[in-house]
């Protein structure tokens, strides 16, 4: 009874006064309240909420598909539904569907890649599951450096952030396996060090020197990711968050490395 009379104690506010406390909550919490009734609903569904969970007009207008949202809600869910390519293609942008977080693939055309290659160079070619144009090529590598910066007031203030390596390793070979080091961390910072394998078929190799250490995961996508680590970012200064990928041994010969990118996305939640 007591919650029934605060609930119409609420419904006899102003329709832009429910909106004004709704868009100070999450999106979860606007679509479970909307059902509350009828006041709740068109409140929950008006341009005033999810304007407030909304990025930047300058992200929007880069993606002529949503041209065709008619609403702020209709726009919000279709950057959380998929990724929208960015800054002429060397990004990919989406929002985390319960939060509203910002999440960010930094492009191999937006990486330095630096590498040791038998056959030459890297190589710049299309697949077919990637979201970019093109992906890095590193075949026959004895060693390589990967490195891509993000500035912090792109991001979700008040926010843990991990990075991962998005990636893909075919018919991998050579006689002696070396762990990958990764940093994460503020320019001239503090920053987040460790060894990890890259080889998703690590049992099959007869010389092992990574064993224990963290290995990849599929992704729904079919590329594979693992975490480079982690950060938080407070959003309080213009700061730039450098990530590399290093491994500097001439041991082990690989097959065919390809990059697809290095993804920024909040560590928890989804």
């Amino acid at each position: 009874m007591i919650k029934n009379k605060r609930i119409r104690l609420l419904e006899e506010l102003p329709e832009g006064c429910i909106a004004t406390i709704l868009s100070c909550r999450t999106p979860v919490d606007a679509c479970r309240l909307s059902i509350l009734s009828k006041s709740f609903r068109s409140a929950a569904d008006s341009d005033t909420v999810w304007d407030r969970f909304l990025t930047s007009d300058s992200i929007i207008l880069q993606s002529p598909s949503l041209a065709n949202t008619f609403t702020k809600k209709d726009l919000y869910m279709a950057l959380s539904d998929r990724p929208i390519i960015i800054d002429q293609g060397t990004k990919s942008f989406q929002l985390q569907r319960k939060s509203g977080q910002k999440c960010y693939l930094l492009a191999a055309r937006s990486l330095t890649i630096d590498c040791r290659n038998v056959d030459g160079e890297k190589e710049w070619i299309p697949m077919h599951d990637s979201r970019f144009p093109e992906v890095a090529k590193l075949s026959l590598v004895f060693s390589h450096e990967i490195r891509g910066i993000i500035k912090t007031l792109s991001l979700s203030p008040n926010t843990q952030y991990a990075a991962y390596l998005v990636f893909k390793i075919i018919d991998a070979c050579g006689s002696k396996n070396e762990p990958v080091n990764f940093s994460v961390g503020v320019s001239g910072g503090n920053r987040s060090i460790k060894s990890v394998c890259l080889d998703p078929n690590l049992e099959h190799r007869t010389h092992n020197n990574e064993a224990g250490l963290q290995r990849p995961s599929v992704r729904c996508d079919g590329w594979l990711e693992i975490e480079m680590g982690e950060f938080f970012n407070s959003s309080l200064k213009d700061e730039e968050i450098h990530m590399s990928v290093i491994q500097r041994s001439g041991t082990w010969v690989r097959g065919n490395l390809f990059i697809e990118g290095i993804e920024v996305r909040p560590k928890y939640g989804n």
